[in-house]
């Protein structure tokens, strides 16, 4: 097939999906050639080192400098933004669409989740989805479209009407942002996404079935060196909040002394919540030790040393260092939340616990006190990940997908899939 993609992505779990779809598709003779805006990361698993890439501009607009541009409650206004992100997405159809290509495979945009490319490419394409842009449908941690408290009898106060017209403009660019990523989403032929939860979020966010395409880890990779494991625990996610890192910290400072330390690796922080999480860890006499954005001959050594990973993101989609860390031969300590559950099987490849600091500071405990049980659920991982989630296996899905869209011209309806 001659394939062309089309991604804005951040470093990160997203970008390392990619990489390794391309470069599985590349291997098994396909032509693939992509297209992506500036922003899109370049430098973390670059595919300009498998294939050609195309780097096509994205021309943001700075509101110009006006006391009405005040209420504007992002640096730039969402149509705006959204308007140049169309400008760009025609821009990189116009060259696919002359380019002969069997079908577009998208991936997500790190702005605006479901990109408008879908409208103007006119072969099948594709959209693999991590996630909706859940800020807009999920408390994190507060809905965006609820409405201000009732100010009572102050409602005619300045201050009051100031905050009142402030979030009107905000909510009505949220607004914006969603009624353009329903139909962005609506003009794809097909949605895959990473887990059954990520389905149903789909499902509730655009009314649109979406098919489960699984991920895979890349074994050649993520290596088992079988080393002697050191008195620390490890965490992998960005330093944000959806994270939930103050969870684990907490579960720490339960843990009896000699407790180990906490190494974490994120590819991205929000300053102020690693500031927290940082006092957070000294009033709590936890050692914490954040790393940001290491290469990943760091990232595999870390996972080859430490005694678990401890993992408790709120509703995470898929959780692929989990199975890195399984690859790695390292047990997992998951919260049972999200696409966790698909990947992590409660003593199998690891400990499933409820959203607790206590409960996960027992199953710490008791992989501590029981090395050879911790042992066993890492080997058993490792077995796990060769036998269901290997990279190969996650290419084998998707070119299967990619095989039946490409059947289809622009006007088909995909069946039996």
């Amino acid at each position: 097939m001659k394939i062309a993609v089309w991604h804005n992505l951040p470093s990160g779990g997203g970008k390392r999906a990619l990489y390794d779809h391309v470069r599985g598709l590349v291997k098994r003779g396909h032509t693939v050639e992509s297209w992506c805006p500036p922003t899109a990361d370049q430098t973390y698993l670059p595919l300009s080192s498998i294939i050609r890439e195309h780097v096509i501009p994205l021309r943001w607009t700075v509101p110009a400098r006006h006391p009405a541009n005040r209420l504007l409650p992002l640096s730039w206004n969402t149509a705006t933004q959204l308007k140049a992100m169309e400008q760009h997405c025609r821009q990189c159809a116009a060259e696919i669409n002359r380019g002969g290509y069997d079908l577009l495979f998208a991936n997500s945009c790190m702005f605006f989740r479901t990109p408008p490319i879908s409208r103007f490419t006119k072969i099948p394409k594709l959209l693999y989805l991590q996630e909706p842009a859940r800020w807009l449908y999920e408390a994190m941690p507060r809905l965006p479209w609820i409405a201000l408290p009732s100010p009572g009898k102050r409602w005619s106060h300045l201050t009051h009407l100031k905050t009142f017209v402030k979030h009107m403009i905000k909510l009505r660019g949220y607004r914006i942002q969603a009624r353009e990523e329903l139909a962005n989403a609506q003009a794809f032929t097909l949605i895959l996404v990473n887990s059954l939860f990520s389905r149903e979020s789909v499902l509730r966010v655009y009314g649109i079935d979406s098919k489960v395409c699984y991920l895979g880890v890349n074994m050649d990779t993520f290596v088992n060196r079988h080393q002697e494991r050191e008195h620390f625990v490890v965490g992998i996610g960005a330093f944000v909040l959806e994270k939930n890192i103050h969870l684990v910290i907490n579960a720490l400072a339960c843990v009896t002394h000699p407790r180990p330390h906490l190494v974490w690796i994120g590819n991205v922080a929000d300053p102020a919540y690693l500031a927290e999480l940082q006092q957070l860890a000294h009033s709590l006499g936890v050692a914490f030790e954040p790393k940001l954005r290491i290469d990943d001959h760091e990232l595999i050594d870390l996972l080859n040393r430490a005694k678990m990973m401890v993992y408790a993101p709120r509703l995470e989609p898929f959780g692929y260092a989990p199975l890195e860390a399984n690859a790695c031969g390292l047990p997992v300590i998951a919260v049972a939340e999200g696409g966790v559950r698909e990947t992590i099987k409660d003593g199998v490849n690891g400990l499933l616990v409820e959203h607790d600091a206590h409960a996960m500071a027992m199953a710490i405990q008791r992989l501590l006190n029981e090395p050879s049980y911790a042992q066993q659920l890492g080997g058993q991982g490792y077995a796990l990940i060769a036998e269901e989630w290997s990279v190969d296996a996650a290419i084998s899905r998707l070119e299967r997908r990619l095989m039946e869209l490409a059947k289809y011209d622009i006007a088909g309806h995909l069946a039996h899939v």
